[in-house]
């Protein structure tokens, strides 16, 4: 068996990121974890939490293994400024910044055969004069990839955004035909390439209340979903819609979808996060690498309490091995 090894960025240093990270790492996985962080911080942490914690350097030229419970690997990358737990630091942002690259790079020479990335503070990177607006959109540019979609996923639910992270009075400007026809290309192929679903059936949300009321609520639907859903159809693919958001997640729906098609971050990812909050993970579809991540915020409160739940860590991982390597991963 081929050991898939993944790189796990710990985000924020002051939120709960080192602690999942941490708590995963006193499991055995098939697959090698190796945290890209600064190793103090990792110990400083693990004491913190009472967790026994071994830190085994990259070797990136040798061959993926297995890692006894309660080791880790480590790619060091050192903080900028110490750090205390629930307590935000620009001085720290860079680090982050930094992690991330390091992780892109490492898919990139096949070091890594997927990255998982931990929570970060978009507030305090911004703080320290950094423009970043999310991770989505921060590794599409680092991979030079043009577009790329955002897809929330539990076991039972998958939910892709037409846009991201925008203000709500610039949406419906953002929902061209361009990116319509982009962004279901990506998430059509991503499900039959990564997932392995022959042919793909995506529920497409409409943007307005009751998707437009045929124009008397806005003709979105009329002049810019429709002509792209039939054009789409007419190459093959399975869109059912425009729906109404409000009646669309329900089971005669979702029984016969792959995926919810939103047009927009607040439309789709409530009812995700409430039917799987903990247990949800993000997956950025159309990068030449594979990213999961965690559902959550950096939950500052409980950083160092040993009250972080690692459940969306933990699918996160088993996700991000079986899209690299086709298998089921923890035992």
């Amino acid at each position: 068996m081929n050991v898939p090894r993944i790189a796990l960025t710990a985000g924020e240093p002051a939120g709960i990121g080192p602690d999942v990270i941490l708590t995963a790492a006193q499991h055995t996985w098939d697959a090698e974890l190796v945290a890209i962080a600064d190793p103090d911080l990792l110990h400083e942490r693990a004491q913190a939490l009472g967790l026994n914690i071994t830190l085994s350097p990259l070797d990136p030229n040798a061959p993926a293994e297995i890692r006894p419970a309660g080791t880790l690997g480590i790619q060091p990358v050192p903080l900028h400024h110490p750090t205390r737990a629930g307590k935000l630091d620009p001085a720290n942002a860079p680090y982050v910044i930094e992690t991330l690259r390091e992780a892109v790079k490492g898919c990139q020479k096949h070091i890594y055969q997927a990255m998982v990335t931990g929570p970060v503070q978009k507030s305090v990177i911004n703080d320290a004069g950094i423009p970043f607006t999310g991770h989505t959109e921060f590794l599409a540019e680092a991979c030079g990839t043009p577009q790329v979609v955002m897809m929330l996923a539990t076991r039972q639910l998958r939910v892709a955004l037409a846009t991201t992270h925008l203000p709500l009075r610039e949406i419906a400007n953002a929902i061209t035909p361009e990116l319509l026809t982009s962004t279901l290309n990506i998430l059509h192929t991503d499900l039959r390439d990564k997932f392995g679903i022959p042919s793909p059936r995506i529920a497409v949300l409409g943007v307005n209340p009751h998707a437009g009321e045929s124009g008397h609520m806005g003709r979105e639907e009329i002049d810019t979903l429709i002509p792209v859903m039939e054009a789409l159809r007419a190459d093959g693919m399975d869109l059912t819609g425009p729906l109404p958001a409000d009646t669309a997640f329900n089971p005669k729906v979702l029984d016969n979808s792959d995926a919810v098609f939103a047009m927009y971050h607040d439309q789709g990812l409530p009812v995700l996060k409430y039917a799987g909050f903990g247990e949800a993970i993000n997956i950025t579809l159309g990068l030449p690498l594979v990213r999961t991540s965690v559902d959550h915020g950096t939950a500052l409160e409980l950083a160092g309490s040993g009250e972080a739940d690692w459940r969306s860590l933990e699918q996160a991982i088993l996700i991000a091995c079986e899209l690299s390597q086709g298998q089921n991963t923890r035992r």
